[in-house]
């Protein structure tokens, strides 16, 4: 995936979406994807960006709607995570049965479990921060599903590499597959990975009829474990410079809009406080993409350092943030973000219990 380098080049990408081939090809890992899912994780774009795009542009209902709805997963994710505060900790249903143990797979973390795709998208991931969603749900089925790994640290390693990393989307997907969302657990086999990623693999541990899952025995291959220690390193700042006759835009890593308030004069920061990396750490690559966009935006000063040492520079200023569910800071005002669907909130256990009322909106399109 060739990174966009500028808001204007992000706009082009969306202009040249082709929805009806991403109905048809999405699930492969050669498909016509967007390569948006970086920039709406991060918050430079919206998935109503995206969606009224498409609209202007006289796509019909029929052709946008396989990514109309992949969309409204995201947004979905996010009123989740509104309500679900803990969903790196806790299971939204009931815990994942049965558990081995609570580490990672050595043959993951070395990229070397004998499937190509899944090593060529593990040293993807780690070299990259990019993979195909199909290719998570094949990694996180064999994390859970076969080594029987709990999916907490798992998902947690994914999360620390992905450039596209959202807390809501990331730890809720990885409870799915795992059963801890729902009744049920999510398997693949071989000729499912060969089939959507073009590749001819045989003989591995997944070379079974479906009816065959789960395992009854961990494969040698992933019986080798290890626990892991996810480390943020410092982003190194120079000292902020607050005007005092100014109010103050509060950025985060999800929240990077270049387009946001920009009709007056800010104090413009980025915060980014090692409290919450201490929960949610990233990758080198992937806090270097988060200070890249951040750069990007004219008058930023970058924060390294809590809330509280923040509000020290900014005592008795009105300060601005955007809504996300997992980025709070008291006293500030809150600007809602742009939702596909904003009269759809509230908690909802299931995507389709949503989605059925996106379609009733949707119908009125």
């Amino acid at each position: 995936m060739k990174l966009a380098q500028s808001y204007s080049e992000i706009l082009e990408r969306i202009q040249s979406i082709d929805p009806v081939a991403y109905g048809k090809s999405r699930n492969f890992e050669n498909g016509k994807v967007t390569e948006l899912s970086p920039y709406i994780s991060r918050g430079i774009i919206s998935t109503k960006t995206v969606v009224d795009a498409l609209r202007s542009r006289g796509f019909t209902i029929q052709q946008m709607l396989p990514l109309v709805q992949q969309l409204s997963w995201r947004d979905y994710f996010q009123r989740v995570g509104q309500h679900r505060p803990n969903l790196d900790r806790e299971a939204l249903r009931a815990e994942q049965d049965p558990i081995a143990h609570h580490q990672l797979p050595i043959s993951i973390l070395e990229a070397k479990t004998g499937i190509t795709a899944i090593d060529r998208g593990i040293l993807k991931l780690m070299e990259e921060g990019m993979m195909h969603n199909h290719v998570r749900m094949y990694l996180a089925s064999i994390t859970t599903n076969v080594a029987k790994a709990h999916w907490c640290l798992p998902a947690k390693w994914m999360y620390y590499h992905l450039l596209d990393a959202d807390f809501a989307s990331n730890f809720i997907s990885w409870q799915w597959v795992a059963g801890a969302s729902r009744d049920r657990k999510y398997f693949a086999n071989q000729d499912n990975i060969n089939h959507f990623c073009n590749t001819n693999d045989r003989n591995t541990f997944l070379d079974q009829d479906m009816e065959s899952f789960p395992l009854k025995e961990i494969p040698a291959v992933l019986k080798p474990k290890t626990g892991i220690s996810l480390v943020t390193t410092p982003v190194e700042t120079e000292a902020i410079s607050i005007n005092p006759h100014l109010p103050t835009c509060l950025y985060t890593v999800y929240n990077l809009d270049p387009q946001w308030r920009q009709e007056k004069e800010y104090n413009r920061i980025l915060l980014l406080d090692p409290l919450f990396f201490e929960r949610f750490p990233m990758a080198d690559h992937t806090l270097d993409f988060v200070v890249s966009w951040a750069q990007k935006i004219p008058g930023m000063q970058i924060f390294w350092g809590s809330w509280d040492e923040l509000v020290n520079y900014c005592r008795g200023q009105k300060i601005y943030q955007k809504e996300h569910p997992h980025l709070k800071f008291w006293g500030t005002e809150v600007d809602e973000r742009d939702w596909i669907f904003p009269e759809i909130d509230g908690f909802f256990p299931s995507f389709f219990g949503f989605w059925k009322r996106a379609e009733k909106i949707i119908a009125r399109w």
